[in-house]
Order: structure tokens, then sequence, then C-alpha cells
């Protein structure tokens, strides 16, 4: 095969090849800002907002602020819940630890099978119900925020997907760039492989 036959093939599949990366890396992105735009506007219509900076000024146990909350909401305070890595926090660090002390540690289930055993109408089983209530909306409320932390995560994988595999479309076209060139310098006789001369007769070596 001629060599600069060979060249042309390779430059050519390696086209074929950067156009694939350059394409996913688009969609990859695409997914990324589809994720992330709807991420926003579902939590942006929660209107949440984290506690004030002057809150966390005096944290205490059993209260709307905990000490335990300092170290990871304390760093949001006061902004407006729009992202998933907020989102995971205000979950697991805020929602979370009001629903431990109202529910005593237990489960909604847990909660909801104990109010089901109380007499009807009693003192008791309606406290018990308000409690069941409070914390199904709270459990709720976490999980959709769980939910859509997730998907940020997602959203994030598909921007570094996007980043590799443009950056492989780069260099994939700065191959072909150089495999194009080669071509050109090559000339119309020149073999892939070396020639020699054996008794007269011309061989491919």
């Amino acid at each position: 095969m001629r060599r600069k036959t060979f060249d042309a093939l390779v430059s050519g599949g390696g086209l074929v090849v950067a156009v694939v990366l350059i394409v996913a890396g688009a969609l990859a992105f695409w997914g990324y800002s589809f994720t992330n735009s709807n991420v926003h506007d579902q939590l942006a219509q929660q209107k949440i907002v984290f506690p004030s900076a002057a809150a966390f000024a005096h944290a205490k146990a059993g209260t709307e602020i905990t000490p335990s909350m300092i170290p990871s909401v304390s760093q949001y305070a006061g902004q407006q819940l729009l992202t998933g890595a907020p989102a995971e926090v205000y979950a697991n660090d805020f929602i979370a630890v009001h629903l431990q002390e109202i529910g005593h540690g237990k489960t909604y289930s847990e909660l909801s099978t104990a109010a089901r055993s109380l007499p009807p109408g009693s003192a008791a089983a309606a406290q018990a119900e308000q409690t069941v209530s409070t914390v199904f909306q709270g459990t709720t409320l976490r999980g959709l925020l769980l939910e859509a932390y997730s998907f940020s995560v997602f959203g994030e994988i598909a921007f570094i997907g996007a980043i590799v595999t443009w950056s492989l479309g780069f260099v994939m076209l700065l191959l072909v760039g150089l495999g194009i060139w080669h071509a050109r310098r090559t000339t119309e006789s020149e073999q892939l492989v070396g020639v020699h001369t054996v008794k007269g007769e011309t061989q491919a070596a």
C-alpha cells in the first residue's frame, strides 16, 4: 500500500472519531445544562432560605440551630437554597436533625404504626398524629432535596464527561492535522513498507 493512501485512510478514520467525540461532548454538556437548570428552578420554587448568620451565634440543642449544624449549615447562612450541594446539607444536617428530635429517633413508619395503636380520640392519639404529620412532611421534603442533590451530581459527572471528550476530540483533530500534513509531504510512489532489490527483482521488505 502506498504511504500516501495509508495516511489518508488513517486521517479520515481519525476525523470520524474526532467528530464523534465532539458530538458526545456536546450531548454531555447539554445534559449538564439541562440538569442544572431544572434543579435550580425546582429548588427556587420551594423558596427555602437558610437561617441567618446571627442564629448560629446562639446554637443550642433542642432549638432551631443546634451545635452540630455549625460546621456545615452555617456556611450557607442567609442564602436561598438553589443548588444541589446546599440541598444535601439542608436535608441531612438541618431537616434530619429536627426529625430526629421530633420523632425521638423513630422513622415515619414507626411513628405511624405506634399512633394507630392508641385509643382513637384520646389526647395521646391526637399528639401522636400531629407528630406523625410533621415527620411525614419533613421526610418528604428531605427526600425531594436529596433527589435534587442526586440529579446535580449526575449533572457534574456529565460536565466532566463533556470536558474529557472535548479534550480527546481536540487531540484527535491535532493528530488528523498531522496525518494530513504528512500525507501532503509524501510522494505518490512511496510505499508503506521499505523496498529493496533481491537478485534483480524488486520486493517489499
